[in-house]
């Protein structure tokens, strides 16, 4: 049997009805409630996305289906040098729609358009934890360059000031912290 033929296209702001159902999936899968992802959805992110310039979301299509997107950013390789990149921020593809080649379509159309805006160079992030994505991604000749390391501001700002808070502290922190938000979630749910 052939594989279906696997259509991308440049997704725009009419696009995000198709859109926010495939990425409340994937920020699912990612350990998101789906709540909170259609929250999310809904607030106007998407549409926002959407609009920018500097932002290109690509659609996969297979058999009239939704079957994966792209979120392309440009932007400079780094704050320092004036070498143009596509940044593959986020790529999706539905479960049942994997190993059909909607992947490869979106890549190739990724590739495609950084050549169009005069990059030489594609980046993608990619979870460390996701070994699969990372070997697949690797045989594309995606080499690692660096390790992406995440914290808070206020974590880094308590850090920096070298003051160390008591183990007392701490716990009486996280049970204020608890406390607020669960009468947070009371005022939820009960309308207030």
């Amino acid at each position: 049997m052939a594989r279906p033929t696997v259509q991308v296209t440049i997704a725009s702001p009419s696009d995000q009805d198709r859109l926010i159902p495939l990425w409340v999936q994937l920020r699912s899968e990612t350990g998101q409630t789906k709540e909170w992802a259609e929250r999310a959805a809904q607030d106007g992110r998407m549409e926002a996305a959407l609009s920018r310039d500097d932002v290109r979301v690509f659609l996969a299509t297979s058999d009239d289906r939704d079957t994966g997107f792209a979120v392309v950013i440009r932007s400079p390789l780094s704050g320092l040098g004036d070498e143009q990149a596509v940044w593959i921020d986020q790529m999706w593809v539905a479960p049942e729609h994997r190993g059909t080649g909607v992947a490869k379509a979106l890549l190739t159309r990724v590739s495609a358009y950084g050549e169009e805006q005069g990059s030489t160079q594609v980046v993608c992030c990619v979870p460390t934890h996701e070994r699969g994505v990372n070997r697949y991604f690797a045989k594309l000749g995606f080499a690692s360059t660096v390790t992406l390391r995440v914290t808070s501001t206020a974590s880094l700002r308590r850090k920096l000031t070298g003051v160390a808070e008591s183990k007392g502290a701490a716990t009486l922190r996280a049970r204020r912290s608890l406390r607020a938000r669960a009468r947070d979630d009371v005022k939820v749910a009960s309308g207030l």
